[in-house]
């Protein structure tokens, strides 16, 4: 594929025009212009770019890339580090951040859902279809113990739980991939019975026991690895290019 090609077929895809972000979507780092191999991953870290190198990646697609609202605009140490890697091996690089967490099937809110077999998924905030937090409900009612089993073994990652003191059964539920942590407080207000995230706050323990409402803490990067991957399935069943997700863990 031709590089604008691709560019297109990724805006029309994941619509970052939809929603206002902390920095800009789409093509960060303009490489070569022909798109054979592509690379996803949650962070355009070092150890990725390295990696796509490795894999002779004509393009790299991330949750997480460059030119954060409120960062330095200067390019030096570990920045420079990578985008020079970026520039010397011609390598383009494209970054969704809100697109691919709210995307209807791709993204990570939608590829928890699947995970953890949450149904009737809508948004969280009334009346905004691209609400970043979402909620949902399971088929039948669980234990509490129960979720933090399934989030564990999904995302082979030990989660944090804090439970109220009802320590009530759980059938509804709520979430949001990354930091989503502060949207706790709608959820509870919502009446659901837990609410899922990848961070934790102070504030969050006295808002999970205050406000009845069960908290996971499942890691930031463990809950967004899942859009990145999605991606890489999408591309080699629709687009000529062979995709590869890789996943540099993170214990965060």
């Amino acid at each position: 594929m031709h590089l604008h090609e691709f560019e297109k077929y990724l805006n029309t895809l994941l619509k970052p025009e939809q929603i206002k972000d902390f920095c800009p979507n789409g093509l960060q780092i303009q490489g070569r212009e022909k798109i054979t191999k592509v690379i996803t991953g949650v962070t355009a870290t070092q150890a990725l770019i390295e990696q796509a190198i490795v894999e002779e990646a004509d393009a790299l697609v991330v949750h997480h890339g460059f030119f954060w609202k409120n960062e330095s605009y200067v390019i030096r140490g570990m920045k420079h580090k990578r985008i020079k890697a970026l520039l010397d091996h011609d390598i383009n690089l494209f970054a969704y951040h809100l697109p691919l967490d709210i995307h209807p099937t791709l993204g990570n809110n939608a590829q928890l859902a699947k995970l953890f077999a949450i149904e009737n998924v809508k948004p969280l905030e009334a009346g905004n279809d691209f609400s970043v937090a979402v909620r949902g409900e399971f088929s039948q009612a669980l234990s509490a113990q129960a979720l933090e089993q399934r989030i564990n073994t999904k995302l082979n990652r030990t989660c944090l739980h804090i439970a109220p003191p009802s320590n009530k059964i759980i059938k509804t539920v709520a979430w949001c991939s990354g930091g989503g942590q502060n949207y706790i407080e709608l959820a509870a207000e919502q009446g659901i019975d837990a609410f899922i995230s990848g961070e934790v706050s102070e504030q969050t323990t006295h808002i999970a026991r205050e406000m009845d409402i069960h908290f996971y803490c499942a890691g930031h990067h463990a809950t967004e690895r899942y859009g990145a991957k999605a991606l890489a399935d999408y591309f080699n069943q629709h687009l000529p290019v062979d995709a590869k997700f890789i996943d540099i863990d993170n214990p965060a």
